[in-house]
């Protein structure tokens, strides 16, 4: 099988979606990346499929989101903190999610990433 014929290739290809669920992270490895990037705007049809195929693997992928958070994408920071982020126990990340929730970058600020940081520390919390 060639895995990069599994990347979505428009905003609803709904037709890769069950094929992505029967696989392995270590199958899906090569193309997360590519998936990642369909969670800039969760109003399309087929980022919240994929996202629920990405969280369970979100410790295994802290390289991939930290490149993320890097970015200044302020929207795309807020949709992956929301739909994965959330789910880390993953040390590396959460320190990067600390960082975002008390120092946050003017992209951050604007699209309201540190906020949702911030609830996610509260939460670790409880």
């Amino acid at each position: 099988m060639n895995i990069r014929a599994l990347i979505p290739k428009h905003k609803d290809d709904q037709k890769v979606i069950d094929q992505l669920k029967a696989l392995s992270f270590e199958q899906i490895a090569p193309i997360v990346p590519d998936l990642l990037e369909w969670l800039q705007d969760m109003n399309w049809p087929i980022a919240r499929p994929i996202a629920d195929i990405l969280a369970p693997f979100v410790d295994r992928m802290v390289p991939e989101i930290i490149k993320i958070f890097k970015t200044n994408d302020g929207t795309w920071k807020m949709w992956v903190l929301a739909n994965l982020a959330r789910y880390t126990r993953d040390p590396i990340l959460l320190s990067e999610i600390e960082r975002m929730a008390k120092f946050p970058t003017r992209d951050e600020i604007e699209e309201e990433a540190h906020l949702e940081a911030i609830a996610i520390l509260n939460g670790m919390d409880e």
